[in-house]
């Protein structure tokens, strides 16, 4: 499965990337270099990011499964409950 990105994203990540160089490196990049810098991450290192984030994903989705219980959970026989508790009226005992 490939990673794929809207030309939008693309193009701020191409033009992030010519920055980065501009700014940081000694020499600049262009942008053909920084897209296949971009297609090199996004196809090499981009799964690795990917993967975490699902892993990420399916531990808090299984954190909110464990508390489903708790915050959907009916008391079963709870009728007469709330007869034994209620204060007794005058007269019956």
């Amino acid at each position: 499965m490939s990673i794929e990105v809207s030309r939008e994203a693309r193009a701020e990540a191409i033009a992030s990337i010519e920055r980065y160089f501009r700014e940081n490196m000694e020499e600049p990049i262009g942008n053909i270099a920084a897209g296949a810098l971009l297609g090199y991450f996004l196809e090499e290192i981009g799964p690795l990011v990917y993967n975490q984030a699902v892993a990420d994903v399916q531990a808090r989705l299984r954190t909110r499964i464990d508390e489903v219980d708790i915050e959907v959970q009916q008391d079963a026989f709870s009728y007469w409950r709330k007869f034994d508790r209620a204060p007794a009226k005058k007269g019956n005992k």
